[in-house]
This record gives structure tokens, sequence and C-alpha cells, in this order.
């Protein structure tokens, strides 16, 4: 993903370097309202469909460079550009130019090509399909003021990609900016810029003032007060808008189009890259080595750097970007069948190392569906004016309407109540004081200020208390006995929020923060979430398979501890976000290693746990879906939201869930495990194999006076090995193997090879034994059987080390491998043993073996499968793992 770069650009394009691209919103910045809608041929009723279809014509959609799927025939040539291709590509020109008469070995090196090309073009154009269907499944939507077809105008919801200029956009708590926007109106609004500017404080935003009209052009553009910028999110506040610029001419679009593709490396990224480069290096050392032996030995240099050359394509793991991909692929397709949408591939690996879980509480533990259980006055007794005040302020809020406030209108309806009113102001919601204001005009010409919010914030602007109907001081002895009230309804596991009013004259001026003091607390709202049943089972389920949960939330303490005992997490450690704001990163290191429940957590909070536990060597999944989760969300190493959460929310995940259920996690757990163990078996087969074969030729080169294997022998063995690996993508994984989270380890990968890899040898040498003293085939008249002997043994035994390194146990005893690998190795095995016998192996000169070779070949493979499986043993015990 591209956020993380873009921070460090931002900076250069806004005044502390030259800009990508005119910033085209400063144009807009300080003219007057009318003047900016007349420019922009709209108005404050919105655009007609004519002259939409027209500006996404004339812009194109509302989209930024990102990472697509390039053209098939992009993608063609990649799969053309790798070692194997290009090394093959020189053998066969070197044929060309040595004997142009013989079109044999250039006719097998072009289907050799053709086969790899082909295979690794499809595997690849279709999992890149997969994945952008999956990706567009999730989509964000912008609310905007349009005209309808008979010309009256309307509030709609509408792709963000088909945003164009001249839109009258509505924004509001938890929205992602869609576009370039010019405020014309704005209540208390606060952006976080932090994909531009890195800085994690959100700013003020506001219409613009006669001041800012007068201004000049000093001010770096992301300061600019009128202006908001697509990609960033509203923190709090609400606002009317006119876009002015989208897609790559907004500024995102003209940073993103100088960093698309650009991504920060993974674990599993520099896991890959770490494997190629250490099998490069081994290639850089040893092909030099054999192509000097074979020069100086045979005296043929030509035919010794063909032979280098065919060694240097049995080193390069050709096929690993398409085992990668394949796995991904298969991995992500698999969790969309479970209504998961993997919007990044990588992020299917992290999911399998994925060691702590931390997540949200309500909707993930709880079954999301709030009720309003009670409705009580300051002494705990049933309160209709409580309820009164409460649906007043859920009904005429403009904002995010939460669960909350969706229950108290469902609760009852007191719509003819309501009705005696109009909403004249209101001060939104945001998290540093959870609560929000309506201000409402009545009948009697008087302002009544509405607010409701969480208990301890409420108590602290309130200064008077209505007790059985009579408003009386509010003392430090009555917040007591409300706490208290409050406290016990919250053991009950209710969420509580506290109403309070003002009544005053209108003051003709905007309300704001200020006016939020000299309250009278009238009564509280008690809310109920109960656990969901699959809650607890989930729950045990990830901790058997090594993913501790962590409950990370903004909500009260008692409840959440309340929740969670109930789900059988252990709530021996609670803290709050209070607790761990002093602390420095040791002390909170250390609070968070014990810690299960963290409950009154504000944003920067959530992201500060997430960062602890990966100081600790945790690989940690955040599962949110709010605007306070995101920071979180994008601190994790894999983030997951679900379809039903806020914009930034879902911008900010890696992963979607289509349902919120924790078992789909853990799923996706056993999911990405499977992956990881897919990849790491083709990596270690390579490894092994690879190595051994290369000791076995620099063996045989020095003591053979001819080539062990012709260079085309060598790469029709590689082809067909590397063939019947194809499959390991749907091969399955041993139980233990997910029982536990997998890391990346380059150093077990060098250490693999080495114990592996000359067990292969060993056999090798005891073939080229008896194929020498047995079978005569020990002078140059006879290197045809000797080299077919080698061929089929070769091949026999790299594929049936597919079957020994796929798992820990006894191979087809204890663990038979899946359908497609078992078909796919038995029928190269099958091409392996007919090839010699063939016009192809003719072609290959190669000569077909006697009936009493395959009584030793046999006996061959059961002993390599003997001894491999004692080495296994042995390293097992040495080094605690396998794969």
């Amino acid at each position: 993903m591209i956020r993380q770069t873009l921070h460090s650009a931002a900076a250069r394009a806004t005044g502390r370097g030259a800009a990508p691209a005119r910033v085209m919103a400063v144009d807009y910045a300080r003219l007057r309202n009318d003047e900016l809608l007349a420019r922009l041929d709209t108005g404050t009723a919105g655009l007609d469909a004519e002259r939409i279809a027209a500006r996404l014509h004339r812009d194109g959609a509302n989209e930024v460079s990102h990472e697509k799927p390039p053209h098939w025939s992009r993608q063609l040539l990649r799969a053309c550009r790798n070692p194997f291709i290009a090394v093959l590509v020189l053998l066969a020109i070197v044929q060309l130019a040595t004997d142009r008469e013989d079109l044999t070995g250039p006719l097998i090196i072009a289907v050799m090509v053709g086969i790899s090309v082909l295979l690794s073009f499809t595997q690849e154009y279709r999992s890149s399909r997969a994945a952008e269907r999956l990706k567009a499944m999730v989509r964000n939507t912008a609310s905007v003021t349009r005209r309808a077809a008979d010309g009256h105008s309307e509030r709609i919801e509408v792709p963000v990609g088909e945003l164009v200029v001249g839109d009258i956009v509505h924004l509001g708590a938890g929205d992602m900016v869609p576009a370039d926007l010019r405020l014309l109106s704005a209540k208390d609004l606060f952006i976080s810029q932090a994909i531009l500017t890195g800085e994690s404080l959100p700013v003020e935003k506001a219409a613009p003032t006669a001041r800012d009209l007068a201004e000049g052009d000093g001010k770096d553009p992301l300061d600019l007060p009128t202006v908001c910028y697509m990609g960033t999110n509203v923190v709090s506040g609400t606002a009317i808008a006119v876009a002015v610029a989208t897609g790559s001419r907004s500024y995102l679009g003209s940073l993103a189009h100088t960093l698309s593709g650009q991504r920060v490396q993974t674990s599993f990224d520099r896991g890959v890259r770490s494997v190629s480069w250490l099998l490069i290096r081994f290639m850089a050392v040893m092909v030099p080595v054999v192509f000097a032996i074979n020069g100086l030995d045979k005296h043929d240099w030509l035919q010794a750097f063909l032979f280098a050359l065919s060694v240097a394509v049995g080193l390069t793991p050709e096929m690993l970007p398409l085992i990668v991909t394949a796995n991904l692929g298969k991995g992500a397709m698999a969790m969309s069948r479970r209504k998961v949408v993997v919007k990044r591939l990588n992020a299917i690996q992290n999911f399998g190392a994925m060691d702590v879980l931390c997540t949200d509480k309500t909707g993930t533990l709880t079954l999301d569906r709030i009720v309003l259980e009670r409705h009580l006055d300051l002494d705990g007794e049933a309160s209709d004016e409580a309820l009164e005040y409460g649906y007043l302020n859920s009904r005429f809020q403009t904002g995010l309407k939460n669960l909350m406030d969706k229950a108290v209108l469902a609760h009852r309806n007191l719509e003819p109540m309501a009705a005696r009113f109009r909403l004249v102001d209101e001060i939104p919601f945001d998290f540093q004081r959870r609560r929000m204001s309506v201000v409402l005009g009545g009948d009697d010409g008087q302002h009544l200020l509405v607010c409701k919010g969480a208990v301890e914030e409420m108590l602290a602007i309130c200064t008077a208390a209505r007790l059985d109907g009579i408003d009386t001081t509010l003392d430090d002895a009555q917040r007591a006995e409300i706490r208290a009230m409050t406290r016990r309804l919250n053991e009950d596991g209710l969420r509580v929020l506290v109403v309070a009013i003002k009544r005053q004259n209108p003051s003709g001026r905007a309300y704001g923060l200020a006016d939020e003091a000299g309250l009278t607390a009238i009564g509280c709202l008690a809310f109920l979430d109960p656990p969901k049943d699959s809650a607890a089972t989930a729950i045990a389920a990830l901790r058997d398979h090594g993913v501790a949960v962590k409950v990370v939330t903004g909500d009260n303490e008692a409840v959440t501890r309340k929740i969670c005992r109930e789900v059988g997490l252990d709530v021996a450690h609670s803290a709050q976000g209070r607790d761990i704001e002093p602390l420095d990163e040791p002390a909170l290191d250390a609070l968070v290693a014990r810690t299960t429940v963290f409950a009154k957590m504000s944003p920067l909070q959530k992201a500060r746990v997430v960062k602890s536990l990966q100081r600790q060597g945790h690989t940690v999944g955040f599962l949110g879906d709010g605007i306070n989760d995101a920071p979180a969300l994008r601190e994790a190493d894999v983030g997951i939201s679900v379809d039903s959460a806020t914009d930034i929310a879902k911008e900010s995940a890696d992963i979607i869930l289509l349902e919120k259920n924790l078992m789909v996690l853990e799923e996706g757990v056993i999911e990405g495990r499977i992956t990881f163990g897919n990849v790491m078996k083709y990596i270690k087969m390579t490894a092994s194999s690879n190595f051994g074969n290369v000791f076995s030729v620099l063996v045989a080169s020095a003591f053979l006076p001819f080539l062990p294997m012709l260079p085309l022998q060598l790469l029709v063995q590689n082809l067909l090995y590397d063939i019947s690996q194809l499959a390991i993508p749907f091969d399955r994984m041993d139980e233990e193997y997910l029982k536990s989270p997998r890391q990346w380890d380059a150093s077990d990968i060098g250490r693999f090879m080495a114990w592996i890899g000359p067990v292969s040898s060993i056999f090798d040498l005891t073939t080229f034994w008896l194929l020498w003293h047995l079978f005569g085939a020990n002078d140059v008249a006879h290197q045809a059987l000797f080299q077919s002997g080698w061929f089929v043994e070769g091949l026999l035994s790299q594929t049936l080390i597919v079957h020994m390194i796929r798992t820990r146990r006894i191979p087809f005893v204890q663990s038979i491998a899946a359908a497609p690998v078992l078909a796919l190795t038995v029928a190269i095995g099958a091409i392996g043993l007919f090839i010699p016998y063939s016009r192809l192996g003719a072609k290959l000169g190669m000569t077909g073996l006697p009936p009493a070779y395959f009584g030793w070949l046999a006996l061959t493979l059961l002993c390599y499968a003997v001894l491999t499986q004692l080495v296994k043993r042995v390293y097992m015990r040495r080094y605690g793992r396998w794969l």
C-alpha cells in the first residue's frame, strides 16, 4: 500500500520541495461561495444527469492511480522475464549458431519455454483477476445532493468513483473525503490529514470567512482551512462542500500517480526475497566451478559452458513467483467462499503468522443488536423524561447515528412530541468529548440544548440535577451516587449514557463547545448488547491455534469485563486509556503483556497497544469497524474490518469481513497457515534438491570422462520436476502444523538445504557406481546409458522428495498428499520412465535402460526414502521444526 510513502512525498510537494502537480484546490480556496459555484457551473441543488455524464466523460472516473492488474499483454511479457527463460533462449541461440541443420534442440527448448510462460501467465492472470473481483465487492460511497429526473433535488449515496467536479458533497464523522473539496458550510469539522502529512492530530476546517477571502496565497496548500483533500477522513463534525478536483487531478491523485506500485515490504516479501537471493548466491559460486571443472577435464569449453548454463537453470527458483501467486490466489478465493474479501494478497500469510488478535467488543463479541433496556432518572427509577430528551438528541442529530441512537429511536415512537421542535444547531460527537449535543427551537421561543454522552464526561459539564422533578445543585456527593448507580448497571452488562439539558434565550450566533457547560442532568439511558453464542467457541478455537485475543475498546470497563468474562476471556488484568497514557515504552510493554482487557481507549491509545505488541515480537491483527479504530488498523500487521464499517476503517484494513464473525477469523488463520506451509514446501524442496544435484554434478564432473548429463537432458529433467510441484498449492497441511503461528526464518532455509540436500547426493553417487561398474557405462561410447540412468533416477528421487518434505510424518503411511499432488507426481514419474524409450529421448541423446536397472532403482528409492525419514527425525529433534 502506498500510504506509508505518501507522507514524505506530500512533504516534498507542499512548499518543502517541488510539487508534483498544481494543487487545483488552491485556485478555489478563497472564492466566495456564489463565485465558486458559478465558476464550477453548479449550484446548491446539485448537478443533473446530463452534466454528470458529460463531466465523467471529460475527467474520467474519480480514481487515483493504484495497483491494478496490468493488461494481459504486459503480464505475458512479465511471464517471459525470468532467469529460466533467459537461459533457455541463450541455449537455443548457441545451439542454432553451432548447428543450423539440427533443429531438435531449439524446438525442444521452444516447447519448454512455451509451457513455462503459459503456466506462469495463466496463474498470474487468473489470480490477479480474482483479487480484483474480490476487492470490487467492497465499495465506498459518498453522500451527495443531485437533481433527479423530474428536476427536484435529493440527497443520495453514490459510488465514490462516480463523483464529478461540481457535486455537492455532505460530510459526517467517519467519512472518507471522496475528492478535493471546497467547504461551503461546516460545523465543528475536524479532519485527519495523516495520510498526507503523517501528523496524527486532526486539524479544524471551516467555510471561508472574510479574513480567509482577503488573505494571499502564502499558505501551504495542506494548511488551507477551507479545503478538504481526497483520502483524508472526518474525525468529527459535519460539512457541506463542493468537489473541485477528482481522480488524478486531486492532490492525492497527483502524488499517487508517481507512487503507484510502491509498497512497504512485508515479512512475506522479505522472506521470499531472502530465499531467492540465497539460491542466487549459491548459484553464483557453484556454476563457475562446474564450468571450470568440465572445461579443464573435457577440454570442450562450449559444451562445458552449455552444461554450466543448464546447472544455473537447475539452481534457479523459476517457479517461485508462480507457486507463491498460486498459493495466495487460492487462499484468497477460499476465504471469499467464507465471506472474507482479501484486499492485499500478502495479508493472507500475515493472517497465518498472527499470534495476537486485538478486537473491539461491540458486534464482535456481542450481537451488535443494541436495545434500549432501561430509561431511568438519577435515582435509578424508570423515567419517561429521560427517554424523551434522549429521543430528541438522537432524532435531530445529522451526523453518524450509532447503534445506540438507533436503539433509542426504535424503542418508542415519540415523533408527535419531536414535531414540536426544530433543529437550530448541533455540536457533533468526537472521541475526546465522548458526547454530542443538539440545539432545538420550540414554541416558547427559547433554545433547548440536549446533550447525551458518557457518564464521566457528562457529569463534568453538569452543575445541576433533576431529582423528583426539582432542579438542585449537583454536588460531589450526588455525583458519587450517580456514579455508583451507573456502575451497578455496568456490572449487569448495561452500557449507560447520561442525558442533560440547558434552556437559554437565542444567542444569535453559532453554538460551540463552550456552550456545553452549566447543564442539568436529567437521567440515564441503559443499553444491552448481549454476547454472541459463538464468541466463546471462536475464542477457544483461536486459543487452540496459538492466537491470544485481547479486547481493545472505547467502551466502559465494567461492561467490557462482564462481556469478556462471559465469553471465556481472562479478565484478571484490565486497564483503561488513562492508565496507559502516561507510560513510557518499557512500562507500557510490561502492562500490555499481562493485560487482556483495555477499556475507554482513544484511537491513538489503541494504536499504541498494537505497536507495543509488535515491539515484543508479536504479529498483530486488529479487528475494528469505526473511525476510532483506523489508527490501530493501519499499525497492525493484519488490519481487519467489516463491510458495514466506516469508510476510513475499510480503507485502512487489509481484509474485509462480509459478516462480523470471529469463527471466520479462525478459518482465515488456518487458511493463512496452509498458504504459508505450501509455499515453504516448494522453497525447501527446491533448495534441498538443487543443493544435492549440484553436489552430485561436481563429483561426477571431476571423475567422469564425459558429461554426467547433457545440457538439454538436464533442462528437461528440471522442467518436469518443476511441473510436478505445480499442484503444491492444492495440498493439505498436517493438523499439528496448523496449531501454531508460522513466521519466516531465512536461517532455517540454509540449514535445511545443508541437511537434506546431501542425502540425495548419496544415492546419486550409488547410481553412478552401479551404472559404471554393473552396467558398463564407463566410457564415452556408453555415455547415453549413463546419462539416461541418472536422468531417470534423478527425476524419480526429486518427485519422491516432494512427498518426503511435504510432511513431518511418514509419507504414504501417516500422511498422504492431496489427490492433485499425488496424481501429478505419479504422472511426471511415468513420463520420466518413458522418455528414454521415446523418440524424444533419442533426440535428447538417451537410450533404453536394461530391465535389471529398475530393480536397483527401486532399492535405491526405498533406501533414499528411509534415510531421508531418519534424517528428518534427527533434524526435528535438534531444531524443533520441519517446514
